[in-house]
Formats: C-alpha cells, sequence, structure tokens
C-alpha cells in the first residue's frame, strides 16, 4: 500500500507576513518601553501678578516731601518763586532778613491774632477754622501761618490742585522739622507788606521809619491789617476798613497774650 503524501505550498505572502510581524514584535517593545520611561509632564506653575505700582504723581510727592523737609530743617531759601516773579515784573524788591529776636514781641502776636489764633494748638492744619469757611462757603480764614509759610517758600501761589495737594503733604514735615517760633520768624520775613516789599523789616522802614524792633503796638497791628491783600491796602495810609480791622487785632494780640496761646512762640 502505497501512502501519500499531500503537500500544501505556502505562498509567499503569508511567509513574508510572519516575518514582518516577528520584525515588528522589538519595535513595538522597544517603543513601549520609551513611553515608559518617559518624564512625566511638568505643571505649570501660576502666574504670579505683581503688585500694582505706586504713581508717578505720588512717588514724586513723596520724595519731595522728604527732600524739602531735609532742606527745611535747615534753612529757608533766600528768594521764593513769588518774589522772582515780582523782580522781573517790578524790576526789583525790597526785602531784609532779620532774626526773631530783631523783631518786636508784639509783631508776632499781632500777626498770629491776625491770620492763625490757633497758632500754637494745632500742628499745621486748623481743622475747626476749615470747618467753618466749609460752612461759610469760602476758603478764607482756614489757612493756618504753617501753610502759608510752604506755600510761600517752597511753592508757587495760585489755585490748584496739586499745590493744595503738595501744601497738605510739606506743611506737617515742616511742623515737625521746625519750632512754631521759627515758622512765626520765617512767615514775617516773607510775607508781602506793600508791592515789592517784602519782610516786616523792609515793611516798618518802608511804612514807618524804624526798625522791626521798635515797632509799637499800633504799628505792628497796621502792618498785620494789610495782610493778606498788601497791594490794595496800605499801613501807613489806612483806610477806614483797615482801621477797623487794626483796632480788631489790638484787642486780639491782647488776648492771645493773656490766655497763654502766644507761648509756643515767646520764651
Amino acid at each position: 500500500m502505497t501512502c501519500k503524501r499531500r503537500f500544501r505550498r505556502r505562498s509567499p505572502t503569508s511567509r513574508t507576513g510572519l516575518s514582518d510581524a516577528k520584525a515588528r514584535r522589538p519595535e513595538m517593545t522597544e517603543k513601549a518601553s520609551d513611553m515608559s520611561e518617559a518624564p512625566a509632564p511638568r505643571k505649570r506653575k501660576a502666574k504670579q501678578v505683581p503688585p500694582p505700582r505706586a504713581s508717578l504723581w505720588r512717588v514724586g510727592l513723596k520724595w519731595l516731601g522728604r527732600g524739602l523737609g531735609a532742606v527745611a530743617a535747615l534753612y529757608a531759601p533766600p528768594i521764593n518763586f513769588y518774589q522772582l516773579g515780582e523782580v522781573w515784573r517790578l524790576g526789583g524788591i525790597d526785602k531784609d532778613w532779620v532774626s526773631y529776636e530783631e523783631i518786636a514781641p508784639v509783631m508776632g502776636r499781632s500777626a498770629v491774632a491776625a491770620e492763625d489764633a490757633n497758632f500754637c494748638n494745632h500742628w499745621g492744619f486748623d481743622m475747626a477754622a476749615i470747618r467753618a469757611a466749609i460752612e461759610a462757603g469760602s476758603n478764607r480764614g482756614a489757612s493756618t501761618i504753617s501753610q502759608q509759610v510752604v506755600k510761600n517758600v517752597f511753592l508757587w501761589h495760585g489755585r490748584s490742585w496739586m499745590r493744595k495737594a503738595m501744601e497738605a503733604v510739606l506743611t506737617p514735615v515742616v511742623e515737625l522739622v521746625w519750632s512754631k517760633e521759627r515758622i512765626l520768624e520765617v512767615y514775617l520775613n516773607v510775607a508781602e507788606f506793600d508791592e515789592g516789599v517784602f519782610g516786616v523789616q523792609a515793611a516798618a522802614q518802608h511804612h514807618f521809619g524804624v526798625d522791626a524792633k521798635d515797632l509799637t503796638p499800633l504799628q505792628a497791628a497796621r502792618l498785620a491789617a494789610v495782610l493778606p491783600d498788601p497791594q490794595a491796602r496800605s499801613a501807613s495810609e489806612p483806610t477806614s476798613f483797615v482801621r477797623s480791622r487794626t483796632r480788631a487785632i489790638i484787642s486780639g494780640a491782647e488776648t492771645i497774650e493773656a490766655d497763654g496761646r502766644s507761648a509756643c512762640f515767646e520764651g
């Protein structure tokens, strides 16, 4: 009996497919190992928002206050912006600086009685006077001697929010570094008492022909009465208004001496 064996011929495609599959296995294994070894993606950090920066206006005011405060601690400028403007307009001004010891004490009391009766009781701002001025619908009477010194010495004349803001910053600085006597001394030396006449010494000579230390109570009150409008009022040729204001100032000067409100600038 003869046994016949049957052989099936394998197609070339199937043989190639097998070999291709075997060839792809190590490649897939390598890819899988690469995927397992790949590092996990990093988490993104939350973006930090920088703090808001101070405006240049505020920074400028802060450093201006520091700088002028340091200057104010030592001296007052020999001339201010308003005086420079008057020199340009008039061709010259009359001014003569004297120390507080060279000014009659009654002149200091008269100026305080006329412009800032609570000068010794506040730190640069008279809040009661400010409230009263607001209720009356006026800003006259709310400005203290300290504020006027800051405006006259370090700033400029004119009504603007910028100047008012700078004045509000600098006034406490001046109150901190200067004594009340020093503030009053500077005030009396930079105040205008007639057109182009600055300071109590020049004013005393101009109006009465005497030195500031020799002023009488009447003369001192007359000089204080022309403030704050010296170009429209005269101490040597007083109107009825100036005479009436002079009497009120003489009385006020006596009052603040009696009740102790002049103690901060009179040793």
